[in-house]
């Protein structure tokens, strides 16, 4: 139980010991540095054109920073262990305004949707930048995120499973998508050791997948699921499973984690949110792709809230629009650009993707595996 009580904040691995036993011993980078970059932004362009014809939605620009106070920002979790970085701005103001670098632009997304007028079932799309300063920095953690996160206006009757899966497919169409349109552009990607993304993503509920490894940890567990089915959406993140622990800590003011679901066997659930997880063929790990969900309504905010002690949290104006309907119902997710690069282009770490800081220690592990990361 301890085991399981660790492993539900969030990612990392936690020693750069573990880190260097789990990278491959045999790789070797596909495009040379040069021809990654070039990649990278080919793949860049064909996604985001991709999701607003699949999704209808359409290219915003959104905030690096936000007010403190306005309960905009990502907490990530619900424990409290990744904490947002705060600062003070406005020189020769009476009183500076208190400040925030964004963790995740998840539920500034929902009031953007109003912001920028979004008729019904129509969204928008962000190129979002933010900083993560309480992640382990691993191959595939970084301090520095880069996201593509999307949001869409629905209806009430849409905040059904039907409809969560019938979008999640409609984003695994542009993954399916760009694999096929780099490894044309790039025919060196077509290397029989990394076979073309799966046709196809399943679906199983958190609470399944529980049933089926019953003693393991989180991370375990998926791993087990992700070599069994190398494509995965796993659904009802945030709620308590039978074993008295949710799949993964979710914090509670944007995805709906608690609305009762039923499965495909019939069998009771909770959760409109989900995790896409795909089996890495180059790290042979689990690989988070997107995370996304159908939000919260006023009533279960206010039961999300009460159920993890943070009922406080309905006194900012963020939870005040949502309380008082001034902004729409909503879908949206994130997903992570440096991450799904990793993973279209075959590469052993997000470092070879991303430009950001990476510790001394990662440096010389990542070295002596032959990958080199961007400095």
């Amino acid at each position: 139980m301890a085991d399981k009580k660790a492993d539900l904040a969030g990612p990392g691995i936690s020693t750069y010991e573990a880190v260097n036993e789990v990278l491959p011993n045999d790789y070797t980078s596909l495009l040379t540095r040069k021809e990654t970059q070039i990649a990278l932004w080919e793949v860049k362009k064909y996604i985001e054109d991709q999701l607003c014809k699949e999704l209808n939605i359409f290219r915003i620009e959104s905030p690096l920073i936000l007010e403190r106070d306005s309960g905009m920002n990502d907490y990530l979790d619900r424990d409290g262990s990744r904490t947002p970085i705060d600062f003070t701005a406005g020189l020769g103001l009476e009183k500076r305004m208190d400040a925030q670098v964004v963790q995740a632009a998840t539920k500034w997304k929902r009031f953007a949707l109003k912001q920028f007028e979004c008729d019904m079932h129509q969204g928008i799309l962000t190129d979002m930048r933010a900083v993560r300063k309480d992640y382990f920095l691993d191959h595939d953690h970084s301090s520095y995120v880069d996201q593509w996160d999307w949001e869409k206006v629905i209806k009430a009757e849409d905040r059904t499973l039907a409809y969560l899966k019938s979008t999640v497919k409609s984003l695994w169409k542009v993954f399916k998508g760009a694999d096929e349109f780099v490894r044309k552009m790039f025919p060196k990607l077509n290397d029989p050791k990394y076979p073309p993304i799966p046709d196809e993503l399943v679906f199983l509920h958190a609470e399944e997948i529980l049933d089926m490894y019953p003693d393991l940890p989180r991370k375990q567990r998926e791993t087990k699921i992700i070599q069994k089915y190398p494509a995965v959406f796993i659904i009802g993140i945030g709620w308590t499973l039978n074993d008295g622990y949710p799949h993964e800590m979710r914090a509670a003011d944007y995805d709906d984690w608690v609305t009762p679901t039923v499965s495909d066997k019939g069998a009771p659930m909770h959760g409109l949110n989900g995790d896409i997880l795909v089996w890495n063929p180059v790290t042979k790990r689990r690989h988070e792709l997107s995370s996304m969900g159908v939000r919260v309504t006023k009533e279960t905010l206010v039961q999300q809230l009460k159920l993890t002690g943070q009922e406080h949290f309905l006194k900012m104006p963020y939870h005040q629009m949502v309380m008082n309907d001034q902004i729409p119902l909503s879908i949206g997710g994130g997903i992570g650009q440096s991450r799904t690069y990793m993973y279209l282009l075959r590469k052993a770490a997000l470092g070879e993707c991303s430009v950001t800081i990476w510790p001394k220690q990662l440096h010389e592990v990542c070295e002596a595996h032959n990958i080199h990361l961007l400095r």
